[in-house]
């Protein structure tokens, strides 16, 4: 089989390849080549909200055609976090590319300052021009450590789409609040689009634009819920009412499971999915501006394109709403990989981590990683030289939740509360049926606790999996206990909250 691409910017032309053709061995001259990198950050997005990658009820045509022109990595997951803010944790493994149980500090205002961020490494020793636009959830001191330009950043992890302050960075210096003037995609999208048409061809960018789309305040433009509540997609295979056993302290206390009512009722999620749903469509047609301007700009056949999301969401699946747990849904997100050199319309089962891309992005732009860090590149998966970078996927989520997966077994184990589950994801994707006690399925239960047993060794996980004092498993859901945070708009809190005004600050 044949495949047909442009190798790289300067050669830039298309030739044959069987299957795949190497990144960097057409010639001496494209060895020295640096692409453009621009990398698109969506903020709890599941892994099955690209119509593409096999759901018929959400409309992404622009990242429909990301996936046709790249390639996707199928099995991408956050590994777990030390936060109920799992986005926190999330992007400091990114910018690092270290797991969290490897940082510095598990202190957001100062995780990664020791280690080398991305795009100061990029800057340094890649001679990148490094520019950030939108969301920045780890504090000035991370901030001050990773770059010193940018416009219409947020500080904070989440707002109100529709209504919320951002600020420039000028030399490092962040400027004064000024309201963003639009729906927080549509301006960020817009800040990207004027960086491209601006942007130098004398030196490659790195463009890192983080959306706040689809975290919640589930708000879209009215046209884009109504577009979903007209038709609207089923629920997830593993809804429930509500989640079986406490699994996390943060099922019963945290805003994310706070959002909706328990029991979960099918209409409300319905809704919930629909605005969700919304969102979405709406951060894929920013994104197709984007590509848009890139395609009319001097850096069309010199960029790479990465679009990835931090983590997932539960979206009703289990019962839960939020991404503080360990299923598929919550921890897995899209990762597709798009340009120069990038094979088309390919599809990786392999699994990776979303800070795989600190190693990835260092091979593209020939920078050595520094040592010491966890992210393994993607390159040779893209390349052909190997269909996996990595055997098995831990997740590990404060000293609460733990998961591990070869593929076909999952492993769940929950040390506060002293349970454990086993799925076999090869008959049950959706991890509905605890199969842990059946005697028939010892054999594998116990080769993943081995494999559990591996990765807390690697990482030198100091929390035990086993407690002598068990906390009691039975969950408690108090809707009183609901809190209602100052970021949701006024036709939300009336829908979901009653039009309830008490509220907190806290932010995720």
């Amino acid at each position: 089989m044949t495949c047909t691409f442009i190798t790289t910017p300067l050669l830039r032309l298309a030739i044959a390849c069987a299957p795949i053709l190497l990144l960097g061995t057409a010639s001496a001259e494209a060895e020295d080549a640096r692409p453009n990198i621009i990398f698109l950050f969506a903020d709890d997005q599941r892994a099955d909200t690209i119509s593409a990658h096999g759901n018929p009820h959400i409309h992404t045509p622009n990242l429909d055609q990301l996936v046709a022109e790249g390639t996707s990595f199928r099995r991408n997951y956050c590994a777990g976090s030390f936060s109920g803010a799992v986005c926190v944790a999330s992007r400091a493994m990114l910018m690092t590319g270290r797991h969290w149980m490897n940082l510095p500090s598990k202190k957001p205002a100062s995780n990664w300052v020791g280690s080398t961020a991305l795009p100061t490494l990029l800057r340094e020793k890649g001679k990148y021009h490094s520019f950030i636009i939108g969301k920045w959830h780890n504090g000035k001191k991370t901030l001050d450590a990773s770059f010193s330009e940018g416009r219409s950043v947020y500080m904070g992890g989440m707002a109100n789409h529709a209504d919320f302050q951002v600020q420039d960075l000028d030399d490092g210096e962040l400027t004064s609040k000024r309201e963003a003037g639009g729906f927080s995609s549509t301006v960020f999208a817009e800040e990207a689009i004027s960086f491209i048409k601006k942007a130098e061809t004398e030196r490659p960018f790195f463009l890192y634009v983080a959306f706040m789309a689809p975290h919640d305040p589930r708000n879209p433009l009215e046209a884009y819920r109504e577009k979903y509540y007209r038709n609207r997609p089923p629920l997830p295979p593993n809804y429930l009412p509500q989640h079986p056993f406490k699994n996390a302290p943060q099922v019963t206390m945290g805003r994310d499971e706070g959002l909706a009512p328990w029991p979960r009722k099918k209409d409300v999620i319905s809704d919930q999915l629909c605005e969700y749903y919304g969102l979405i469509t709406h951060l894929d047609e920013q994104v197709g501006r984007i590509l848009a301007a890139l395609k009319d700009s001097p850096h069309a056949n010199n960029t790479l394109i990465v679009y990835t999301a931090d983590h997932g969401l539960a979206m009703g699946s289990h019962g839960l709403l939020g991404k503080q747990n360990v299923y598929e849904q919550s921890m897995r997100c899209p990762l597709i990989l798009s340009g120069p050199g990038i094979s088309k319309g390919h599809a990786s089962d392999g699994f990776t981590y979303v800070h795989d891309l600190y190693a990835t992005l260092c091979d593209v732009a020939k920078v050595d990683a520094p040592a010491g860090i966890d992210s393994r590149s993607l390159l040779p998966v893209i390349q052909g030289n190997t269909g996996k970078v990595r055997d098995s996927c831990f997740l590990p989520f404060q000293n609460n939740q733990r998961a591990v997966s070869d593929g076909r077994w999952k492993l769940h184990v929950y040390p506060q509360i002293n349970h454990r589950l086993l799925f076999d994801l090869s008959t049950d994707p959706h991890e509905i049926f605890n199969i842990a006690t059946y005697a028939d399925h010892r054999p594998a239960l116990t080769k993943m606790e081995a494999l559990m047993e591996t990765w807390r060794e690697r990482l030198g996980d100091p929390h035990p999996l086993v407690v002598t004092k068990p906390e009691d498993k039975t969950p408690s859901y108090d809707n009183e206990s609901r809190v209602l945070d100052v970021w949701q708009p006024k036709w939300i809190r009336e829908k979901y909250f009653g039009g309830r005004e008490n509220s907190n600050h806290g932010r995720r």
